[in-house]
């Protein structure tokens, strides 16, 4: 028997606030790291253009996902900008059971309820190296109204006041490094190796997530 399916698999959960640079980060983790595989949430949003069924995520109605929600059947749910999220229990066991390592990419209260579920979990928090950068990300990508870029700023201070919930915190200044970072906390992990704890991310997400 290999050790890929002799042990059981390992969560990893990363989160960002909107527009932090979590998506593309998290799709080249995929790339780099082949034993990683992401669990797909179920979201009551409607698709963005490109985006595919079960793919990207499982497009639910809000009937439906709420019917999910009395069946017990999410690991963490939570309403982010109006629309529902969640993460099925089902699924990310029988993958954590076949030795699969999965990668949650959810929101700070999402992570807050797995980490609960899941104690030997490893959460990580991506931040921008500053607030203003945040915004030119948010106002780059054109996926959003003016007035929704507002809101996701005005939100951003408050979800980044939650980087201590979390084992590490990552800067997303220059992607490649934040890249190496995740690929080396994720390696540290698995080895079971103490990974140095980063004190200049720290001290930026408490400045940036000071109210």
């Amino acid at each position: 028997m290999s050790n890929r399916t002799a042990r059981r698999g390992q969560l990893y959960i990363v989160a960002a606030p909107s527009g932090g640079g979590k998506t593309s980060l998290i799709r080249s983790l995929l790339q780099r790291d082949e034993e990683l595989s992401l669990s797909i949430s179920h979201t009551t949003r409607p698709a963005r253009p490109g985006e595919t069924d079960g793919q990207h995520y499982h497009f639910v109605s809000v009937p439906e996902f709420e019917k999910m929600i009395e069946a017990g059947s999410f690991v963490e749910h939570a309403r982010v900008f109006d629309h529902l999220y969640g993460t099925s229990y089902t699924a990310v066991v029988t993958q954590l059971e076949k030795g699969h390592d999965v990668l949650l990419d959810i929101d700070w209260q999402g992570a807050r309820q797995v980490s609960a579920a899941f104690p030997d979990s490893c959460s990580i928090f991506v931040i921008p190296p500053s607030l203003e950068i945040l915004r030119e990300r948010l106002t780059r990508r054109a996926q959003d109204s003016a007035s929704v870029i507002e809101r996701r700023m005005r939100d951003a201070r408050s979800e980044i006041s939650h980087w201590d919930e979390f084992d590490h915190v990552v800067i997303n200044d220059d992607f490649d490094t934040a890249l190496e970072e995740l690929l080396n906390i994720i390696n540290d992990h698995r080895q079971q190796t103490p990974h140095p704890v980063n004190d200049d991310s720290r001290r930026l997400a408490q400045q940036l997530g000071r109210r």
